[in-house]
């Protein structure tokens, strides 16, 4: 997998995470993911489409982490993933696949992007919808993990 399509994924998390929450993650160290199930309780999911490359990006979120990102995003903290979790983990993901596309139209890539999709529960799964390999990158806080998996495959 080409680092080139990694890293503007990862330096938007950090920025979004940094500029609306007020909060650091610290990366962890990258690995290939030979399964689907999500390592966190709640997950956005963003396919990606362009001439150069199609994939798709997951987000996932431990319950702490999310309950306080959306704490210091809105002075609210339902103590439960429900609607409004779920909601903000979708813009969330909006927003991080938003900033790595612009990133990444800055070095020629293009692509355009679904509408993400929410998944959450214990042991819940993603599916990528691409056969490339999967990429996950680890990111911890005070509050809680939070993953990021790419997986990209060339266009035919």
């Amino acid at each position: 997998m080409n680092v080139n399509f990694i890293n503007p994924f990862l330096e938007s998390l950090l920025n979004v995470l940094s500029t609306m929450a007020c909060m650091e993650l610290v990366p962890g160290k990258p690995q290939i993911k030979t399964d689907n199930v999500a390592k966190g309780d709640i997950s956005g999911l963003m396919g990606m489409v362009g001439p150069q490359t199609k994939g798709s990006l997951s987000i996932t979120f431990e319950q702490s982490l999310a309950l306080q990102i959306m704490q210091n995003m809105l002075g609210e903290n339902p103590g439960v993933i429900n609607e409004e979790i779920t909601d903000l983990v979708g813009e969330i993901t909006n927003m991080v696949t938003g900033g790595a596309k612009k990133l990444l139209g800055n070095k020629g890539y293009q692509f355009e992007m679904a509408t993400p999709m929410v998944v959450s529960g214990k042991g819940h799964t993603i599916s990528h919808q691409a056969n490339g390999t999967k990429i996950v990158m680890p990111f911890s806080s005070p509050y809680g993990k939070a993953f990021i998996e790419i997986c990209f495959e060339k266009a035919a």
